[in-house]
């Protein structure tokens, strides 16, 4: 019973917490210093390396992998590589699944509907399971042979804390992410002992300072229980660290700043932060599509709706992103327009989402429930119906099939 009592109430925070992880882990670039210093991985400044992040954070995946496993092959003794594999193969599959769009995470529906058309294949499973267990494996060795190894301390919480933003989005297993988030801070904690400039490892301890600090009191005060504390501000501040000085999580610790700053509502703030990321990296599609979605949050429609237009005009132009899925902009720029009573926009723009070749099932079918919703307050009753038909057609994700056959029976009024 505890434990369920655990799950449910930690869900609300965890949803935050790591779907920030996960979205700041496939948009990280390595913001390397010029000097190597002592404070990091040497293994981070390979050439490369550097080459394998510029395409990650370009969201070439598949040629972040290629580079990447060249390092691991040339490297093989080395932990932090087989992180860096792990990290392209974990967050290539979390953007393919429609998983780093998030609106997703905008409503409380996230906490409470898991999505059945989440399918990863055994193969990409075992590998990620793979990769995760072997940096583990050969971090616990080295830090049995030389317990002051900050680097080892560091792999292994790294690899932990993407791990648990994989079982969360893919599987919400939310206390087993849980567990692997605390056992990340505290290897992080662990690497700032042996070297507090170790500001890589500021990032993890940041996030589990904003994620407990963000829990029900109740939860709050049995977690203190085990020693574990949490203050927002104090992660912020690890987060800022870690965005200025880290080595290999500076630009994903920007976006999880900017996202726990969003969760709080301090849009301004984020949107500081977020408008860096989009000039700095103009041609990353993420970057470009959370400026929009923080605009849209700030309440300003009509910039909001601008910059979704400009990010799909890029989209179409050749080669200007890579792999862009489309239907995350369209379906943002649907959600902005409905906010601002643009109905007939907005059902056309839901459907646009829909349309879209790499749209997942359930972001299929959520923008047609949400075009029937348009529909209706347009009094397009048999627009409406075939959507809401659609939505709600047997097989595949089945997330949307209750509120698509309430609306079968009684229109949408807006309530």
């Amino acid at each position: 019973m505890g434990w369920q009592i655990e799950e449910r109430d930690l869900s609300k925070a965890l949803q935050t917490v790591y779907r920030a992880a996960a979205l700041g882990l496939a948009l990280c670039a390595p913001a390397v210093a010029a000097d190597p210093g002592l404070h990091t991985d040497p293994l981070n400044f390979d050439p490369v390396v550097r080459d394998g992040y510029e395409h990650f954070y370009n969201m070439d995946y598949d040629g972040a992998i290629a580079r990447f496993d060249a390092v691991l092959k040339a490297h093989p003794q080395e932990p932090i590589a087989y992180d860096y594999l792990l990290m392209a193969h974990i967050f290539r599959e979390l953007y393919h699944q429609d998983l780093l769009d998030t609106t997703y995470y905008a409503h409380d529906s996230f906490l409470t509907t898991k999505r059945n058309d989440v399918h990863v294949s055994d193969q990409e499973r075992s590998r990620i399971e793979s990769l995760t267990n072997t940096v583990e494996t050969m971090c616990e060795q080295r830090i049995k042979a030389n317990p002051q190894d900050k680097n080892a301390y560091f792999a292994r919480g790294f690899g932990k804390g993407m791990h648990a933003a994989f079982i969360t989005l893919v599987d919400h297993s939310w206390v087993t992410a849980a567990h692997q988030g605390l056992a990340a801070r505290n290897d992080s904690e662990a690497a700032l002992k042996i070297d507090p400039q170790y500001a890589d490892a500021q990032m993890a301890v940041g996030i589990q300072q904003f994620a407990v600090a963000s829990l029900p009191r109740f939860i709050r005060m049995m977690v203190g229980m085990f020693g574990v504390g949490g203050n927002k501000e104090k992660g912020l501040k690890a987060l800022r660290e870690s965005a200025a000085h880290g080595v290999v999580t500076a630009v994903e610790s920007r976006t999880t700043l900017s996202l726990f700053l969003r969760h709080d509502a301090r849009y301004p703030e984020a949107l500081e932060v977020q408008r860096g990321l989009a000039t700095q990296f103009p041609h990353s599609y993420l970057f470009r599509l959370e400026e929009a979605n923080l605009t849209k949050d700030k309440g300003d429609g009509p910039g909001a709706i601008a910059i979704y237009k400009a990010v799909l005009a890029d989209g179409r132009k050749p080669g200007y992103f890579i792999d862009a899925r489309l239907q995350m902009a369209w379906f943002g720029l649907a959600e902005t327009e409905r906010g601002q009573n643009l109905r007939v926009e907005a059902a056309k723009h839901y459907l646009e989402a829909a349309d879209q070749p790499t749209a997942s099932d359930w972001l299929k079918r959520r923008a047609r429930l949400n075009a029937g919703e348009m529909f209706d307050l347009l009094h397009d009753r048999p627009n409406a119906i075939t959507q809401y038909q659609l939505a709600a057609a047997g097989g595949g994700d089945q997330s949307q099939a209750e509120a698509a056959r309430r609306y079968l029976k009684t229109p949408y009024t807006g309530v």
